[in-house]
């Protein structure tokens, strides 16, 4: 299951959510999104877990927690319309 995470903190680091993900279950990738020009962050990030379990338990568990000062919101991804 893919999940959206955002209102991440510019500061906020792929390796941070990742361990944060981890402890509800297997990881397929983090990936969090720069800016093509500076390089820095947008801000949200996608995480894909495989097992649709344990990714409800994450969303459950991480949506408006505390990460640098600031509240993410972690929900399923939905896929961009044409």
């Amino acid at each position: 299951m893919k999940l959206l995470v955002r209102n991440l903190e510019r500061g906020t680091t792929e390796g941070q959510l990742l361990d944060l993900f981890k402890e509800y279950g297997a990881v397929q990738y983090c990936k969090l999104i720069k800016d093509d020009e500076t390089g820095e962050s947008k801000g949200f990030a996608f995480v894909e877990m495989p097992k649709p379990g344990e990714a409800k338990a994450a969303m459950k568990n991480l949506n408006d927690i505390i990460i640098d000062g600031y509240k993410i919101r972690v929900k399923k991804a939905v896929a961009k319309s044409e």
